[in-house]
């Protein structure tokens, strides 16, 4: 497979399919799955100085993360975002740790200055 080829699989594998899901009904609600897709593709190839070898080489990545749903019901489209707890959970220790360092830094220098 040569350089050309190879992007233009990569090309093909990053599609509107990938972000938005094939639509499902249920209970009357038209379902539509949206993601959060992204990739990155690089490939190159080279020949000696002499023209005894030929080299060529590339990978590609695709990563995605639901995002929500677009819901349609009696005609009306919403928006429903997805809920990712695991961010909400991370951020909250962040959040914990630094209120715990800033209020350690604050009674250390109260300590401080009343000896």
């Amino acid at each position: 497979m040569d350089v050309q080829e190879f992007t233009a699989q990569a090309r093909d594998a990053l599609t509107v399919k990938r972000v938005f899901g094939e639509p499902y009904e249920k209970d009357g609600l038209t379902i539509i799955p949206a993601a959060r897709v992204q990739g990155a593709a690089g490939a190159g190839g080279g020949e000696d100085p002499q023209g005894q070898g030929k080299g060529s080489g590339g990978g590609f990545g695709v990563t995605a993360r639901p995002v929500g749903a677009f819901i349609i019901r009696e005609g009306e489209l919403t928006w429903r975002p997805a809920v990712d707890a695991t961010r909400i959970a991370i951020g909250g220790q962040v959040v914990a740790i630094v209120a715990l360092l800033t209020a350690r830094a604050i009674f250390k220098a109260w300590v401080k200055a009343r000896g």
